[in-house]
């Protein structure tokens, strides 16, 4: 019943955003030409971007460069996008953990590839490249959590408003040092941030370049909690068993949910009821409701 609803809907939208996973926000027809971008992107080796897919749904995103404090290199850059194309396609994925190797997060980018790409054509190339990239991961059908140990600045901080949520182990600090670069946050980032903490203390955040331990993050809204352990393995088991209560559950309702969330983020109230009404016409009446409503007691656990 629900899927012939939307076939003889007056207003068919197989939502705005269901066709934007996958989809950039710019293109040749604003001037960004990504194989020349990615040309002078693998003009500058070094690290890698890991991605190691578990059996319980939970992706592991590793930004690994630890002789540069993970600072993403113009290959890890590439290699960022091919990570977000494949965990497009991952449809048993259900959440996702970004965190840095060897203790760190990520210091943002390698300057070696910063002061060589210095003309503002190459700066605002970079930006649309890292732009198109995080919006991309953020649409991500994924409950994203970001793992900060040590330190997470510039363009590290940045990627952690890409993520859904955020976690910090005690002695971690986040911090967009633009400001002292002489620039603004460019990969989006600032934009994220004023959605995660608001304009005032974003404004303050970025102005004064702060430094966010992990408390005063928490006290702002920043983070979502402090793990109890520093240890490199022991804090990912910590951010996986708290990713898992809110993945608890089949794959599609999971990825239906979170592409509910985010259409209410980027669509007009309007286009946000019809996607809402497009995912619910996914699920009802498939396996996963048809179990449910079998079960006896709706709220049984």
């Amino acid at each position: 019943m629900a899927r012939s609803l939307l076939k003889t809907s007056p207003n068919p939208v197989k939502t705005k955003l269901l066709h934007q996973i996958g989809l950039s926000l710019y293109n040749t027809s604003h001037g960004f030409h990504e194989e020349e971008v990615k040309k002078k992107l693998e003009q500058f080796p070094g690290g890698s971007v890991d991605l190691q897919k578990e059996n319980n749904g939970i992706g592991i995103l590793t930004l690994n460069n630890p002789s540069k404090m993970n600072a993403f290199s113009g290959v890890m850059m590439l290699q960022l996008l091919e990570k977000v194309i494949e965990l497009e396609n991952w449809t048993e994925g259900k959440g996702l953990i970004v965190r840095g190797a060897k203790n760190t997060f990520s210091s943002g980018s390698d300057l070696h590839a910063v002061k060589a790409l210095g003309t503002p054509e190459d700066g605002v190339a970079l930006c649309m490249f890292m732009q198109n990239t995080l919006t991309r991961f953020m649409r991500l059908p994924l409950i994203s959590v970001a793992l900060v140990q040590g330190r997470a600045l510039g363009g590290g901080a940045e990627v952690t408003t890409a993520c859904d949520f955020r976690l910090m182990t005690t002695d971690s600090e986040i911090r967009f040092v633009h400001k002292e670069m002489g620039i603004i946050p460019s990969w989006g980032g600032a934009t994220r941030l004023v959605e995660i903490i608001g304009s005032r203390e974003a404004l303050k955040v970025l102005s004064g370049a702060l430094k966010l331990d992990s408390e005063k993050a928490l006290r702002i809204g920043m983070v979502e909690d402090i793990l109890q352990s520093s240890d490199e393995t022991e804090c990912l088991q910590e951010a996986q068993e708290w990713l898992q209560q809110f993945i608890k559950g089949p794959p599609e309702v999971i990825r239906a949910l979170k592409k509910s969330v985010s259409s209410c983020k980027e669509l007009c109230l309007e286009d946000a009821l019809q996607s809402e009404r497009d995912l619910l016409g996914t699920l009802w009446g498939g396996p996963a409701n048809l179990e449910a409503v079998a079960r006896k007691g709706k709220f049984n656990k």
